[in-house]
């Protein structure tokens, strides 16, 4: 871990990046609907993708408080962005933990330097978030596995080289598979119309006879839920500094706005309503913001309520985003309605973070179940 000012350089340094190479694409990316390349291109200057990875095969040691503040300060400016660089640590993440040697040779090692991109395929058609109900399913056939079934809302879909995917190995057990996107039996839905991370491609997986090697079994056949499990609780930290970053882009927006707007012979930002706005969702930014770097200290700790504490954060910090974007809009009037500023963006953007990884619904039932059980 790092010392406080080490932190504060580097998100200094993100933010450098984020306002100069990936906020002047955030607008074409959304409205062309186009896969962020030059986001991808500019992660490779700060090395962010080898953030998650071990320093042993040349990572940069897996602190989740510096990879919470790169994707706060990335989707600050660009949520697609910011879910692109998630969804290849969710995506690699299984692999590098779990994964054998061969395994991390072929596919973590190359991935560091940036040109990789990836996904991981839990959700199916009957219930995103049953996951353990998922009937795609993989058999063992000699040297090989062969997986069927097929997998919904898939982020990077038909842009990603690898992907990781769970599957049920026995009636009751399941186990996660590394597949590339070149194996036979591998093809892709048609890309959905989304309302928010437009340029984030979205299709679902299908697996038809997909054949391949024994060895791209990830760790043990019968242990997908618990690695997914423990995935997850890592993940979750990484949508709730996703949903920070929005909400705090928001309100920036809506304060430059509100400093320029003249209303009545005077700036907005004089009046006392739009003070009172300010000053209650900045602090509830901070609040989240707080939540969210314990939950990651936890986590970084192996403290034994880092589960919990990420899914405070995913519910904190997404409703805090909704909340945010919606004011920041309004903030800006009529104006706010307009395609022309980047809060409007940013309310679609940040409705999803309140959906995936497991909606807010299911963050409670986690949370109360831990108060209730003890």
């Amino acid at each position: 871990m790092l010392e406080k000012h080490e932190y504060e350089e580097f998100r200094s340094a993100v933010r450098r990046l984020a306002i100069s190479k990936i906020q002047p694409h955030a607008s074409a990316v959304d409205k062309e609907m186009r896969f962020p390349e030059e986001a991808l291109e500019a992660f490779k200057e700060l090395q962010l993708v080898a953030l998650p990875f071990p320093e042993s095969i040349g990572g940069h040691g897996g602190d989740l408080l510096a990879q919470a503040i790169s994707l706060e300060e990335v989707a600050r400016v660009c949520a697609t962005s910011s879910l692109t660089l998630m969804v290849i640590w969710a995506g690699l993440g299984p692999i590098a933990r779990y994964g054998s040697d061969q395994l991390i040779d072929e596919i973590i090692k190359p991935a560091l330097d940036g040109d990789t991109v990836a996904s991981i395929c839990l959700t199916e058609i009957h219930g995103g978030s049953d996951v353990w109900g998922g009937k795609t399913k993989a058999e063992h056939q000699g040297n090989d596995w062969v997986l069927n079934g097929q997998k919904r809302y898939i982020t990077n879909a038909n842009r990603s080289e690898w992907y990781t995917v769970l599957a049920r190995t026995s009636e009751e057990e399941f186990g996660i598979f590394a597949v590339h996107k070149s194996d036979p039996g591998l093809s892709f839905g048609k890309l959905e119309s989304k309302m928010g991370v437009r340029g984030s491609p979205t299709a679902d997986v299908m697996l038809d006879d997909c054949r391949i090697p024994e060895y791209r079994c990830i760790g043990d056949s019968g242990k997908g839920n618990h690695y997914m499990t423990e995935s997850l609780a890592i993940a979750r930290p990484m949508i709730a500094a996703q949903a920070l970053g929005i909400a705090q882009g928001a309100l920036d927006a809506a304060i430059e706005y509100v400093k320029e707007r003249q209303v009545f012979g005077q700036p907005v930002a004089r009046f006392q309503m739009t003070k009172g706005t300010i000053g209650d969702l900045a602090t509830k930014i901070e609040a989240a913001r707080q939540l969210l770097y314990h939950a990651c200290e936890a986590s970084n700790n192996k403290q034994p309520d880092a589960r919990v504490l990420a899914s405070m954060a995913k519910l904190l910090c997404s409703n805090v985003a909704m909340e945010v974007t919606t004011e920041a809009v309004q903030l800006h009037g009529g104006a706010g309605y307009l395609t022309d500023f980047p809060v409007e963006r940013m309310m679609r953007d940040a409705k999803i973070t309140q959906i995936y990884e497991g909606t807010s619904e299911i963050q409670k039932l986690i949370i109360a179940k831990s108060f209730l059980s003890n």
